[in-house]
């Protein structure tokens, strides 16, 4: 049975691996410790995953548990660090998503992985969603010929949206904004779909509804004097789990859960639309914003022998379907729907999957749906170079990111 560890004891490393360590993935993996600079944090996770060792040095951690893989869920732009640091210590890293969240960052993991020939697996649960494989494979099975053009509208409604602008995701320095943490899912998504990696990235970003944009505004919602006028305001004391993992640990790091969303500091987009177009040719034109009254997403798919619409809502009223669906249309003037019954269980029945796959082993892997390294770096850097374009106004060339060598 093989030993794991967990540095980052954030609410995402608490349910996606902490919690199932303790429950599903008992019989086949073990989980030996975590690492957090926030020991309040840390000990809440020990308790829930059954009482795992909690350490204060990542190192003597590393050195006690001598773990097979280190299980990275820190903020995005430490990633890089303990993913490295994993690496170098003889250890695999499993990263959540994005592996980083800039170029740099991205070829010094690509260079530790070459370096110690210990590997990254990079947790893109979209890849396991049953209705983004059933896309897939309708999309590999040729249904509608090569694929030409790609649409990808996405939508975070106000509460989800809102909440990456309360949380340190609000600071580039620390996720690499929206097209960074959040949009690496969707590019992702996009370039298993197309089996292909991006060429090149032209891309237009604003901060248009969050940031200082009404006077009535504080430092914290705890602490600010509009609460009972302000529809963004967050009770962070609401909630027992809230209250004892972020507020009560406030003293320890200085992170305050609850910060206003119309905040001075805020300097990541809202607003987001690029052009990307892929290695094989295909081009992609892909949206998302973060203050929908409703969310989900919308694709499109225009091949050499038809079209391929898709669409996953995830708050609002067609949530109560049962079914999502895809409508293939084709060049003879018919219309085939494939009907897709929605999964259970953490997005889209995603997680489950995931985790099987990674720490039971006994699945088969026929869709390439284990990403690594590579699709890591496709995906970020497709944000990544949206990032440089959108202050530039230039067109980023991807493999100038990474410093490779195109060869055509």
């Amino acid at each position: 049975m093989k030993k794991y560890v967990i540095v980052g004891a954030g609410g995402r490393a608490l349910g996606m691996f902490a919690k199932p360590f303790a429950a599903e993935l008992k019989p086949f993996a073990e989980l030996a410790g975590v690492f957090d600079v926030n020991p309040v944090r840390a000990t809440i996770l020990s308790e829930q995953a059954g009482g795992v060792p909690v350490y204060n040095d990542f190192d003597a951690m590393i050195s006690e548990v001598k773990p097979d893989a280190v299980i990275v869920t820190t903020p995005d732009a430490l990633h890089h660090e303990y993913i490295i640091r994993a690496l170098e210590a003889g250890c695999d890293a499993i990263s959540e998503k994005p592996m980083t969240t800039d170029a740099e960052k991205c070829r010094e993991i690509i260079e530790a992985e070459r370096r110690t020939g210990k590997k990254v697996i990079v947790t893109f649960n979209c890849r396991y969603m049953p209705y983004v494989v059933r896309i897939k494979e309708l999309l590999q099975s040729g249904t509608i010929g090569d694929i030409l053009h790609v649409t990808l509208n996405w939508s975070l409604d106000t509460k989800h949206g809102a909440d990456y602008f309360r949380r340190w995701h609000r600071q580039m320095k620390n996720s690499g904004g929206l097209l960074i943490h959040k949009s690496t899912h969707h590019f992702d998504m996009v370039n298993w779909w197309l089996d292909d990696e991006p060429a090149t990235v032209y891309a237009n970003g604003s901060r248009l509804f969050y940031g200082p944009t009404r006077e009535e505004r504080g430092r914290t919602c705890s602490t600010c004097a509009h609460t009972s006028t302000c529809e963004f305001h967050y009770d962070i004391n609401a909630s027992a789990f809230t209250k004892s993992f972020y507020k009560d640990a406030e003293q320890h790091d200085g992170y305050y859960r609850d910060q206003c969303v119309f905040g001075d500091d805020i300097d990541i987009y809202d607003t987001m639309s690029l052009s990307v177009k892929y290695s094989k040719g295909t081009q992609m034109s892909y949206s998302l914003n973060a203050y929908s009254p409703y969310e989900g997403w919308k694709a499109t798919f225009v091949g050499t022998k038809g079209r391929i619409e898709a669409e996953d809502s995830h708050s609002g009223f067609a949530t109560q379907e049962p079914f999502n669906y895809v409508r293939v249309y084709n060049h003879k003037g018919e219309l085939m729907t494939v009907q897709s019954r929605k999964a259970t269980g953490d997005h889209g029945g995603g997680d489950q999957r995931l985790r099987r796959m990674i720490f039971a082993g006994d699945v088969a892997d026929p869709l390439g749906q284990m990403a690594g390294s590579r699709a890591g770096a496709m995906s970020l850097l497709i944000g990544a170079a949206a990032n440089i374009s959108i202050v530039s106004g230039e067109q980023i060339v991807i493999s100038d990111l990474l410093k490779e060598t195109v060869t055509k």
